[in-house]
């Protein structure tokens, strides 16, 4: 029969086009040479495919392999395609990230997700990611060091408190931290967002040591203050003369002060949250240097205040997606504590078929709950919800049994190692109904909490990205650690109710699942603005509703329509 094949036309051979003689111009091996020359419009293709693909390769060669999983093709129409712009997408978080950084000195940044499972279910609104990309703006312009920095400061420092917008059209919001790293989290990002709606710097307290537990957040510029005028604010308290409580009962309303502190803490007075009234916002976002306090998600009020529901709604048409987002573009760990991360996941859990979470928190320690809140951890896991498989009763066992080559790995964080002691040995000295392998890790077990040790910190917030990176959750009621967990992990937990609250011979279950991944506030304004009278803040809009782990409070939380568990 001969060479099927159709001979070249005089007119193509060589390759020599104008354009296909620039591109094996390039020192090319000889079977691409003889391909060319016979079909030359198809090796332009080709060759645009792979210099795409050499592109992709080269931005993602320093990156770990597991990261590579997530990687880009994908059937369309029964072809492979590299989609470059989806790509790039998952790596800026769907444009949550602003380009530009130096990925080396921060990898957590564009790490973080690839170690996510599959495609994103949540993805920022246009409007989110343009009122980030101005706020950024807006930071490099007066953030510290800047001409508008020193002349706010020279304006603070002086005893002219005059007309502050013919000096600058800079306003500040310095962040004071308090209490644990779950606190400081879950108000930082409060704060960010009030920072956004009202056009202010965001300044965070540099005692709080976040500088060792996060990369700096917004590109080329930092959100640190070290300059001694501003040290005075760190002495504010719940009692000091510079709260608003004191400002509405002494100070000319007519006059705007330099400074203000908001104390806005789960103690706080109830003139205090005349901050969530809109009648008295007008009068605060004009003061230059507004200081707050909290160890409280503050977030639900601002949706339920008239003058910002408008810009919230089209910020996050998803309400319970406001951490995940926030906290996902803020908190990105340091390299040290990101390497810390990525060992221990890859060391311990990174090879499972799925990974569980168990955060336990426990605020009452007298009497010993251990062997209550053990029952009440494997009824919620094991009983009701078959997140962790049955073991089998030695007695019963037959030879022969179920067998799996599935695994799954249980990653426990507590301050009290015998849960973790408890449930490894269970596992370890019993086989599984399912025939499923079960492995147990605990990071650390600190025994006792203290909220000033930096090196306690870095542990916590590995823990805490650990479990948001798990695909089930159990999380602790009224614990900021787990609400941190799993608004950036986007996962709605099952909830184990406070150990007090839980009795075995009951028909209450041992927890419940959340309807929302948001963190729930826990100390909401109870009085309506204008007439001061009490009303049920949870009954307003339908998206703010009251917490699952707050049944006795009043606690709120932003919901949307739950997916199916």
């Amino acid at each position: 029969m001969g060479d099927s094949r159709p001979e070249p036309s005089s007119h193509h051979d060589d390759c020599d086009q104008d354009d296909a003689t620039m591109l094996m111009s390039i020192s090319t091996p000889w079977p691409w040479r003889y391909w060319c020359r016979r079909n030359p419009v198809k090796s332009l293709v080709i060759f645009a495919v792979l210099l795409v693909a050499s592109v992709l390769f080269s931005a993602l060669k320093d990156r770990s392999t597991d990261l590579m999983n997530i990687w880009i093709l994908k059937t369309d129409g029964g072809k492979n395609n590299i989609l470059l712009d989806e790509v790039l997408q998952e790596k800026y978080l769907g444009g949550l990230i602003a380009q530009g950084f130096d990925e080396k000195s921060c990898l957590s940044r564009h790490q973080s997700l690839w170690k996510h499972k599959g495609p994103q279910p949540h993805r920022p609104s246009s409007h989110l990611i343009s009122k980030l990309r101005n706020y950024e703006k807006l930071h490099r312009r007066c953030g510290p060091h800047t001409k508008s920095f020193k002349k706010s400061l020279e304006y603070l420092n002086s005893s002219d408190h005059g007309n502050y917008d013919k000096i600058t059209d800079c306003k500040y919001l310095v962040w004071k931290s308090r209490d644990g790293l779950g606190n400081r989290m879950i108000t930082l990002v409060s704060a960010f967002l009030y920072a956004l709606l009202t056009q202010k710097v965001l300044l965070v307290d540099p005692g709080a040591h976040i500088s060792g537990l996060f990369c700096e957040p917004f590109r080329g510029s930092s959100w640190l203050i070290s300059s001694p005028i501003i040290n005075r604010f760190m002495n504010f308290g719940r009692y000091s003369p510079h709260t608003y409580d004191y400002i509405l009962k002494w100070e000319n309303r007519s006059v705007i002060p330099p400074y203000a502190f908001m104390y806005l803490a789960h103690d706080y007075t109830e003139e205090d949250k005349r901050f969530f009234c809109d009648e008295d916002q007008a009068f605060i976002r004009k003061v230059p240097w507004l200081v707050i306090q909290s160890n409280v998600y503050f977030v639900p009020s601002l949706f339920l205040m008239p003058s910002f529901q408008k810009e919230l709604n089209l910020l996050f048409p998803e309400k319970q997606t406001v951490f995940h987002f926030l906290g996902r573009y803020l908190f990105h760990p340091t390299n040290s504590v990101w390497n810390s991360i990525t060992t221990y996941y890859n060391s311990y859990l990174a090879s499972a078929d799925e990974k569980i979470g168990i955060q336990i928190r426990i605020f009452r320690t007298n009497p010993d709950p251990f062997n209550e809140l053990l029952e009440q951890i494997l009824a919620c896991v094991i009983k009701e919800n078959a997140v962790l498989p049955q073991i089998n009763d030695k007695m019963m066992m037959k030879p022969g049994g179920v067998q799996s080559n599935r695994t799954k790995a249980v990653l426990l964080t507590s301050l009290d190692i015998r849960y973790f002691d408890a449930i490894k040995k269970m596992y370890e000295e019993n086989s599984t109904q399912t025939g499923e392998i079960i492995q147990v890790f605990q990071p650390s077990n600190e025994t006792k909490q203290d909220s000033y040790n930096h090196i306690q910190n870095m542990k916590a917030l590995a823990e805490m990205y650990l479990l948001s990176l798990t695909d089930k959750l159990v999380t602790s009621s009224k614990s900021t650690f787990g609400y941190v967990a799993q608004s950036l992990g986007g996962m709605r937990p099952w909830i184990l109710y406070r150990p007090e609250e839980y009795n075995a011979t009951d028909s209450k279950p041992a927890c419940q699942r959340a309807l929302s991944m948001e963190p729930c506030f826990q100390a909401p304004p109870t009085l309506e603005c204008k007439t001061r009278e009490r009303v049920d803040t949870g009954k307003i809009v339908g998206y703010v509703r009251h917490c699952e782990d707050m049944s006795w409070t009043w606690g709120l939380k932003l919901y949307d329509k739950p997916d199916d568990p």
